[in-house]
């Protein structure tokens, strides 16, 4: 297959840039409703959707990939939006990959805000941090020995209940020591761990879902 025949919908999780450098095809910003069906009528045989627009817009409607998958497209998703519609239309035949879509699948997690992120409405690069990078990042620190599984867990629940385009390594440890979770020196530690050693789950899926088209492909 061409490489001109595959879109891929991204530019939060991973940028164009780092994308290109992996696979070499048409890249379009995060998807909204509508861009399905316009790739669809363009002739896109395999179309990636790993970014996708949440709140502030119309997000992807399902039927426009079930129109592309019943026209024979081959439909991959996993990292953020394209996880999250991968766990309801597998059973449909959209394909997906990763932590992220297995989570979503398997009931671990299940609102959109554990991916959503505020955006450079320009770069689309993400300007806050997704929850799943955040539950993961704490998790390994746990792990580690910069705090213990407790802290973990109610560390955890602050950063959920913080809205989306709000969450920041800063601004969860600051609450976490005004909530009494952990004196202002661990904090430090902590925040200094937290931006250095960050797990950052859409990237990696982003990047599974590129080698996933690379296979279907056959580049």
């Amino acid at each position: 297959m061409s490489n001109r025949e595959i879109v891929v919908f991204t530019g939060t999780s991973i940028s164009h840039k780092e994308a290109r450098t992996l696979l070499e095809v048409t890249y379009m910003p995060p998807v909204s409703r509508g861009n399905i069906d316009q790739v669809l009528r363009e002739g896109y045989r395999i179309i990636g959707i790993i970014d996708g627009i949440f709140f502030n817009r119309a997000a992807v409607a399902h039927k426009e990939i079930l129109r592309a998958l019943e026209a024979g497209v081959k439909v991959v998703g996993g990292g953020s939006m394209g996880a999250l519609r991968a766990s309801e239309l597998d059973v449909h035949g959209m394909i997906g990959v990763g932590r992220i879509y297995e989570w979503y699948r398997d009931g671990v997690i299940e609102d959109d805000d554990e991916v959503a992120v505020a955006t450079n409405p320009e770069t689309f690069e993400p300007v806050s941090a997704p929850m799943v990078n955040i539950r993961e990042t704490l998790k390994t620190a746990s792990r580690e020995g910069i705090i213990d599984h407790d802290t973990c867990v109610e560390l955890t629940a602050v950063a959920k209940r913080t809205q989306y385009g709000h969450r920041s390594y800063l601004g969860v440890v600051r609450n976490g020591i005004k909530a009494g979770l952990f004196s202002e020196e661990l904090g430090k530690k902590l925040l200094e761990y937290c931006r250095n050693h960050e797990a950052d789950v859409k990237r990696q899926d982003a990047i599974l879902v590129l080698n996933k088209i690379k296979e279907l492909a056959k580049l």
